[in-house]
């Protein structure tokens, strides 16, 4: 049948590799995302919010690097982590939900009316979660496919955009970066979470086949 030459769009490995008529996998739709919010601002729901996110990135890690002088050249090592900075792109909605949550938050960051901080860093820090899905809606479940969790958040900046009479079609937004101490990537076989990379270490989690991590 014809349909058969799908199984061909794919890249020709070695013999001793994948089949060569071994389809190409699914990839992840960046659109298909949703992204939530614990102990975000003073109100407690954090639901409109989620609803709200227009655009959102994925974690990005750098290790600094270190350098060891040898006799005629250098060595390179991987010294400690760090994680960028994230930014979220809110709809800055008529109800003012987003901007009062928005607002909240940095108010238990500092108080600028009286001009005071947080005694400590872990009054006012969040938990912020990214979840990759399916598409299932309505009647189906959607199907996590992967999620980012992001400890000790806090909000690094907020830009509440500009007014302009030439821009008809666009809405307001709020953009917030999000500065963060650590992240995990969790879900079947996820690289850098709880089942991924810690669990493969020791050999006791699984693939979604049921094939221990070695």
């Amino acid at each position: 049948m014809s349909i058969a030459s799908l199984s061909r769009f794919t890249v020709p490995l070695a013999s001793n590799q994948s089949s060569s008529t071994q389809g190409m996998l699914m990839p992840k739709l960046k659109y298909r995302f949703r992204v939530s919010f614990e102990n975000f601002g003073v109100s407690g729901g954090t639901v409109e919010l989620t609803k709200q996110v227009a655009d959102c990135g994925r974690p990005n890690v750098k290790f600094t690097d270190q350098t060891i002088e040898v006799y005629n050249s250098k060595i390179h090592y991987a010294g400690k982590p760090t994680w960028q900075p994230l930014t979220i792109k809110l709809r800055d909605d008529v109800s003012n939900n987003v901007t009062k949550l928005v607002g909240e938050q940095n108010q238990k960051q500092f108080d600028f009316f009286e001009q005071s901080s947080a005694a400590s860093a872990g009054d006012y820090k969040f938990l912020t979660r990214i979840e990759m899905l399916d598409g299932g809606n309505g009647t189906n479940t959607p199907t996590i496919l992967e999620t980012w969790e992001l400890y000790g958040c806090y909000v690094d900046s907020t830009n509440y955009q500009t007014l302009s009479y030439t821009g008809a079609a666009d809405v307001m937004t709020i953009d917030i970066t999000i500065q963060y101490d650590n992240a995990q990537q969790i879900g079947p076989g996820a690289g850098m979470g709880i089942e991924g990379f810690a669990q493969k270490r020791a050999g006791t989690s699984t693939t979604g086949g049921g094939v221990p991590y070695r």
